[in-house]
């Protein structure tokens, strides 16, 4: 094993063998910082990581992933009430001695 290098069993899935890379190349470029012998597009990118700009950047996309998972859970229930009402209109028709077909729930969606 060479010296400086941590032992890392293979990655077993794609997901993680991205991961076992990238940690490598932050690993590289913290040691190419330290010693001075960084490129500018190294400098570069990890002063953009540490500007305001890019905090609020990563800010702004963490609140917008926030709201299209509220919007999925929104449309989500909005499913689950329709089918309580189906259910609710069915159950009603059946005590009152209807059967339930489906004419019935297209004539609900087509009256004026």
């Amino acid at each position: 094993m060479a010296r400086g290098r941590r032992f890392r069993r293979p990655a077993t899935t794609d997901e993680n063998r991205e991961g076992q890379l990238v940690s490598l190349a932050i690993d590289l470029a913290e040691k190419q910082l330290a010693e001075g012998t960084a490129s500018a597009q190294v400098i570069t990118h990890y002063l953009k990581l540490g500007s305001t700009r890019e905090r609020l950047e990563q800010e702004r996309l963490y609140r917008e992933n926030e709201l299209l998972g509220a919007r999925v859970d929104t449309l989500a229930s909005a499913k689950r009430v329709e089918e309580l009402y189906t259910a609710a209109l069915d159950a009603m028709r059946s005590y009152a001695g209807r059967e339930i077909d489906q004419m019935d729930r297209d004539e609900d969606y087509y009256e004026d």
